[in-house]
């Protein structure tokens, strides 16, 4: 190991826990009547209430209590925590609603605003003249409220009407919570349904809620109907596990599937037999669900689709043969003007500059430091000479700002390009509002999944040159799909592969490893002569414990000291895997608690099991088209407002708020997956290699890794998890049908 990394066991960073998380006794159950509702969230339904119990004791209530009112009786199970700011109170994880029964409580309860239009007054009215018979009233008899005087026919109509509603919820909450779901779901169940029809659609069909309801998997789906009584064989339920089958073949990037494929797939899901699995792909693909389509060849195959990832790929090709068939113009491009930096550029280079203009569609492909960004700048300079508007894009934030650095020219996201209308819940351009440019060019065309591209080119007017440019060999896009491996294979325009490396010439060792391995050799693991630097380092080691710890030590201390580079800002660890010691959630605790500890000046909130604080390096994990930000796009939190229940991160877009309901949409990203980081580049990389890690270590991920690393690049390892990685060129190949389409 290289001496500028030689720490020593002491300067350890301590991994202490947080003050919010010492939880005194567990499971503990408290009941009585609510005072005062200090706080809800009506989309959350998180809420902060007092309680007093029936020791006469006021309590602090905090979490989810979908419908709970003033005066109403709970009663709450859950677990006491010490808050640093607001100090003991009772986080709940499941309650049930009791109706009051005394004369005060039933009053308050009245008062509270269950029912419009009835404040202190009335309340104290209707309760004087029923006292304790009065819910039995509401219930069974509510004409007699004729009878307290000055409630008319009109209010006493609303009052009957509220009090239904208000029983309706109720109704629904005591049945959701009577199949054994927490708060929050029924919450969300009710948020996404409404109080009165939830119930029926959950009795109907439970697994609607997998399709319908972000988090809810099929195994929760399925571990409700079975409360509800429905059978293993049911139709339903067959229907169901096969098309959720179908849709986890999609996450591992698959846009469609064989049949023996997806059969297979479902009986680990469904545990049934051959017959009933028929049954239930028969009738998803008569209920359109799932979409068959047949591959043409001599043998022709049956393959089976998600709905929107065939409508996607369908549009896809369909958009991409109608640019080839009405091939734009051959611009001529007078090199004389383009000056010395076309005459520098080699061979390959020069070709992929007039493939650019001289086809309407063309690729360039190659590996990093072979000189693809100074072929966009020949490009971009001769769309200037000839007076023709550009189109520069990129896939994510940083690959689009990175772009726009390169040739000091705009660039944006491929979503904020095409624009998208919150209220038309669409992209703004597409086939009936095409782009307005002449030439287009996309970078990082490797993270281009079926969805995305399918969208992109059809908002592409015939005519438009558009250039590919992306690397080949990293791995695929995190969504489903194999867009810029099958326009490459389909034959259908040409490709420029760059292969002469330029950086390899400024001595940088990341380069040179990157290109070795993705030869299937070894990189050069020597270290440097002493005190001199590098930009490539390796670590021997290959306990996970040491390893995190390592990681620690060198984020934190080493780098920043011998190198002079900020732990956040610069530093990002890659990871092959989420779990494990060296996996993307415990290095993120151990990083989060390192180097952004506990602070009485620094607000945090918990999340679920995550916990969020001002100052967190965070990651945004789905596409929110109406905050404009998406997945992959890394940022800090700046502030947090536990009042209002919001927090706000500065991304590179700008400042973008959400509510605290809404952080399942991030992730603490000291550490992320090397799947993630995709499109992006960072001063610094340490990545871990490890043998635990064995079912990730591919060669397509450590290059992708590896070439993630701008500035300086550690791995931290063993030799036999690094030979393991390296020798594995066999990724798996994603299953997909565009290029037979377009060939």
């Amino acid at each position: 190991m290289d001496s500028v990394f030689e720490p020593s066991d002491d300067n350890l960073p301590a991994i202490n826990q947080n003050a919010e998380d010492a939880f005194l006794p567990l499971d503990y159950t408290v009941r009585g009547e609510i005072m005062r509702v200090v706080y809800t969230n009506p989309d959350s339904h998180y809420s902060v209430v007092r309680l007093r119990d029936d020791d006469d004791k006021e309590l602090t209530l905090v979490g989810l209590l979908p419908g709970v009112l003033e005066g109403q009786r709970i009663e709450a199970t859950g677990r006491w925590e010490l808050h640093k700011e607001h100090g003991r109170q009772f986080h709940v994880n499941s309650f049930a609603a009791i109706l009051p029964s005394s004369e005060e409580g039933i009053r308050r309860y009245l008062a509270s605003g269950v029912l419009p239009g009835i404040g202190e007054k009335y309340a104290e009215r209707i309760v004087e003249h029923f006292g304790a018979d009065t819910l039995d009233v509401l219930d069974k008899a509510s004409e007699r409220l004729k009878e307290v005087p000055g409630i008319g026919k009109k209010r006493i109509a609303e009052i009957r009407q509220a009090w239904r509603d208000s029983n309706a919820l109720r109704s629904t909450l005591v049945f959701l919570q009577g199949l054994g779901l927490s708060p929050s779901l029924c919450g969300r169940i009710v948020s996404l349904y409404g109080d009165k029809i939830a119930a029926e659609v959950v009795q109907r069909n439970p697994y609607r809620l997998a399709y319908e309801l972000d988090g809810v998997g099929f195994l929760t789906a399925d571990r409700i109907a079975m409360r509800l009584g429905i059978a293993a064989n049911s139709p339903l339920r067959l229907c169901a596990g096969v098309v959720f089958a179908l849709d986890e073949l999609s996450q591992q990037g698959h846009t469609c599937c064989s049949k023996d494929t997806l059969l297979t797939a479902a009986q680990r899901l469904l545990d049934a037999d051959a017959a009933d699995l028929e049954q239930g792909l028969a009738t998803a693909v008569q209920e359109n669900k799932i979409v068959m389509d047949i591959v043409s060849g001599p043998q022709p195959t049956p393959m089976f689709f998600p709905r929107r990832l065939y409508a996607a790929e369908i549009d896809l090709a369909r958009a991409i043969r109608v640019l080839l068939s009405n091939p734009a113009r051959g611009l001529r491009l007078p090199q004389e003007r383009l000056g010395q930096g076309f005459v520098r550029l080699n061979q390959a280079q020069r070709q992929a500059v007039e493939y650019a203009f001289n086809y309407g569609f063309s690729i360039i492909t190659g590996g990093p430091g072979v000189g693809k960004t100074t072929v966009v700048s020949q490009i971009v300079a001769g769309a200037a000479i000839l007076r023709k508007r550009i189109l520069l894009a990129a896939p994510t934030g940083r690959a689009s700002k990175r772009l726009s650095e390169a040739t000091d020219c705009e660039a944006s996201t491929i979503h904020r390009l095409l624009k998208w209308d919150p209220q038309e819940r669409a992209f703004v351009h597409g086939p009936d509002k095409p782009l307005s440019g002449d030439i287009l060019v996309v970078d990082e065309a490797s993270m281009l999944d079926t969805l995305l591209a399918s969208n992109l080119f059809q908002a592409v007017a015939p005519g438009t040159h558009v250039i590919l440019v992306g690397d080949k060999d990293q791995l695929p896009s995190v969504g489903p799909g194999a867009v810029l491996h099958d326009l490459i294979h389909c034959g259908k325009m040409p490709v420029t592969y760059l292969t002469e490396i330029y950086r390899q010439q400024e001595g940088s060792r990341i380069i040179t490893n990157a290109h070795a391995v993705n030869q299937g050799h070894l990189p050069d693991l020597r270290s440097v002569p002493q005190n001199t630097r590098s930009d490539f380092y390796w670590v021997e080691q290959d306990d996970p414990v040491q390893v995190a710890a390592m990681i620690s030590r060198l984020v934190v201390e080493r780098i920043p000291q011998v190198f002079g580079y900020d732990p956040c800002n610069d530093v990002q660890i890659l990871t092959p895997m989420r779990k494990g010691e060296c996996g993307t959630i415990a290095l993120n605790t151990n990083l989060q608690q390192a180097l952004n500890p506990p602070d009485v000046n620094k607000s945090s909130f918990q999340y679920g099991s995550k916990l969020f604080r001002a100052g967190d390096k965070v990651m945004q994990t789905s596409n929110n088209y109406d905050k404009g930000v998406f997945n992959g796009e890394m940022g800090q939190i700046i502030l947090v407002d536990n009042e209002a229940k919001r927090f706000t991160v500065q991304f590179d877009i700008g400042v973008v708020e959400y509510q605290q309901q809404e952080a399942d949409q991030l992730l603490l990203a000291y550490a992320v997956t090397v799947h993630k980081s995709q499109g992006s580049e960072f001063p610094v990389v340490i990545m871990p290699l490890l043998s635990q890690h064995y079912v990730m270590l591919q060669r397509n991920l450590l290059y992708t890794g590896m070439t993630r690393a701008k500035k300086l690049l550690i791995l931290v390892g063993s030799r036999r998890a690094l030979a393991t990685a390296v020798n594995n060129n066999t990724p798996m190949q994603r299953q997909t049908m565009l290029a037979n389409r377009l060939g």
